[in-house]
């Protein structure tokens, strides 16, 4: 058998030219589609809708949202600078009720991390979830007797709980005030989950005594040392929201969280140059909502949709019924599998972040 002459290749040659050009050609048409995280994170004020979230926590948005103030009684809203201090009103209504409540406990106050942007979506730094105003992010530091300058609030380091080597907690630093924060926190009902660091959890799991049911809701993860991440579950008026399977009913104290303490979860991560799911989505990812959310007109001011405390917010509308959103397709988000901080989560093609440290 003898060998094709070059002539009699070329023909293949040249077809194989022609894809390589129409590769090169949509993979060119994909990168020039503006980034989600660039549109969102460009919107300064909330979309004039009833509150509605669409979508999963990282992976949607929402409208409606409220500002929670950057001073109450008893918080105060760190890193203003990011416009993230916007959520669900039942969100920043529970955030105030949280203040309220752990003043009461003996926690001096809350310092407010972020919680979600105007419309939600995926940030341009930090968080995969956030996305749709039902995550807020609350310091383990209590509020300091003064109040901070804006200066402080961009600045101040917050305090790290867990020694990085032994991923246990720093024992001169955890009090009981600390205990009875995240006991509160766990508390109410629209709270599904509260993500803490594993070094947190076992604190609780060998200190906590009477009543543990409350500990099912604290699930361990990666970093969250410095701060607790509470979720409350989809509202009502929002049948495009994609909820979480139940927490299981143990207090997680047992073989799930002794994993933590083993090599495995520290090891680096095999590819920790891979994108994260923030920096390649486009509108095409989310929600078909979203793109409406994204054309609603803005709130008038920032003042007509600040907060105003005792559960009511300025400008939220009461949700119209509607009807329940499609279901968001697998194939609409081309992105690894990745461990979920509140797993298990549904099968809708969610990106997810990656877990290992380092990335």
């Amino acid at each position: 058998m003898t060998l094709r002459s070059l002539p009699d290749r070329k023909p293949f040659l040249t077809a194989a030219l022609a894809l390589v050009a129409l590769a090169a050609l949509a993979a060119a048409a994909i990168s020039a589609e503006p980034r989600a995280k660039d549109l969102f994170g460009a919107e300064k004020l909330p979309a004039v809708a009833p509150a509605q979230s669409f979508g999963f926590y990282s992976k949607g948005c929402f409208t409606g949202g409220v500002a929670l103030p950057m001073d109450g009684p008893s918080w105060e809203v760190m890193r203003p600078s990011r416009n993230r201090r916007w959520g669900h009103p039942a969100m920043v209504a529970l955030i105030e009720k949280l203040a309220r409540d752990a003043q009461a406990d003996g926690w001096p106050g809350l310092l407010v991390g972020d919680v979600s942007q105007p419309r939600g979506g995926p940030m341009m730094t930090g968080h995969a979830s956030h996305q749709i105003g039902l995550d807020a992010d609350i310091w383990l530091t209590p509020m300091p007797s003064r109040p901070l300058t804006i200066a402080q609030r961009e600045t101040m380091s917050a305090t790290l709980m867990v020694d990085e080597k032994t991923h246990l907690v720093k024992d001169a630093l955890w009090t009981p005030a600390h205990t009875r924060l995240l006991k509160r926190a766990a508390s109410y009902a629209e709270v599904e989950r509260i993500l803490v660091n594993p070094g947190i959890k076992k604190k609780l799991c060998d200190t906590v005594t009477g009543d543990r049911s409350w500990l099912r809701k604290i699930r361990p993860f990666w970093g969250h040392d410095y701060h607790f991440h509470m979720r409350i579950g989809c509202q009502p008026g929002s049948p495009g929201c994609k909820a979480q399977d139940a927490t299981p009913d143990d207090d997680g104290c047992g073989k799930p969280l002794a994993w933590w303490f083993t090599e495995e979860p520290w090891r680096p991560n095999k590819n920790p140059d891979a994108p994260k799911a923030r920096d390649l989505m486009t509108m095409a990812n989310l929600p078909r909502e979203c793109q409406a959310v994204l054309a609603a007109p803005d709130a008038p001011s920032l003042e007509a949709v600040t907060y105003q405390g005792g559960g009511a917010a300025v400008a939220a509308a009461k949700p119209e019924p509607t009807e329940a959103a499609e279901t968001i397709s697998s194939s609409a988000a081309a992105f690894p599998a990745q461990a979920s901080a509140f797993a298990p989560t549904p099968s809708i093609g969610i990106p997810l972040p990656r877990p290992r440290p380092g990335n």
